[in-house]
């Protein structure tokens, strides 16, 4: 049996669609399989599923799946925001996906946005009028959420620290010491804890991080994360596969300095 490690979770897309990408993805350490509905077709979506369903038989391995709803998000030419008018997180076209994914056995959603544990209230009222039973995700990623944070923790099933369009809302000096405070809450109320944003955001145009890039992975690690995200690394990136395998690697050697009682809350 494998031993237990933090989890990677690795994010879905153009580069990283096609079966012998996913499958040698799966054989160098991904866990976790994340769409991100702001992007893509519903039909190349579950045929996704589908691949990664067949193969977790193969490798007696099952993989949990995350839809990442796209809430208000808003679009730009260079970038994105998000509609700072709005009164919840979970927009009409969030209830469609939520939909198809209790339709095809995702596990988690991933609420973007949120803003108060009324947002994940909302979410996890649709799941429930739809007869599902997946878990949620609260992406912290606006200010007003660090306010509310332990309420949000509480009502969710699992938190992602998205330090991107974080920061975007808070000084960048500010990030890593968000980032351990969110942390240190999750893991007091016994809720796994996701770390995401360019971790190894170098690997999307080389085949090696830099030094600062394993340092970064290295660090959410040793202060409690249970699991780490690549996002465009294996979405548009040229080296899907062995952005997961160096997180694996880090992953592996970080775990031999953690104290021996610490634990993890898995997805």
């Amino acid at each position: 049996m494998k031993e237990l490690r933090q989890q990677i979770v690795a994010s879905i897309g153009p580069a990283s669609i096609k079966h012998e990408v996913l499958k040698a993805m799966i054989e160098n350490g991904m866990d976790v399989a994340r769409l991100n509905f702001s992007w893509g077709d519903l039909n190349t979506r579950m045929d996704t599923i589908s691949i990664v369903r067949k193969m977790e038989q193969e490798f007696e391995k099952y993989i949990p799946f995350i839809i990442d709803l796209p809430g208000p998000r808003i679009q730009k030419e260079v970038g994105h925001t998000y509609d700072h008018t709005l009164v919840s997180a979970i927009t009409e076209h969030d209830k469609e996906f939520i939909k198809f994914g209790v339709e095809h056995g995702v596990d988690y959603f991933a609420v973007s946005f949120v803003g108060s544990a009324l947002d994940i209230f909302e979410c996890r009222k649709v799941i429930n009028e739809l007869g599902g039973k997946q878990k949620i995700i609260a992406k912290i990623e606006r200010k007003i959420a660090l306010d509310n944070l332990e309420q949000i923790v509480m009502a969710a099933d699992a938190v992602m620290v998205a330090r991107g369009d974080l920061g975007n809302e808070i000084p960048l000096e500010q990030i890593p010491f968000v980032q351990e405070n969110i942390i240190k809450i999750a893991k007091k109320l016994n809720k796994p804890v996701i770390v995401a944003t360019q971790m190894l955001f170098s690997m999307i145009e080389h085949d090696e991080p830099t030094r600062a890039e394993v340092t970064d992975v290295d660090t959410a690690i040793l202060q409690g994360a249970d699991a780490v995200m690549l996002s465009d690394e294996t979405t548009i990136g040229k080296y899907p596969i062995q952005a997961v395998g160096v997180m694996d690697r880090i992953i592996t050697e970080a775990k031999k300095h953690m104290p021996e009682d610490a634990k993890l809350n898995l997805l």
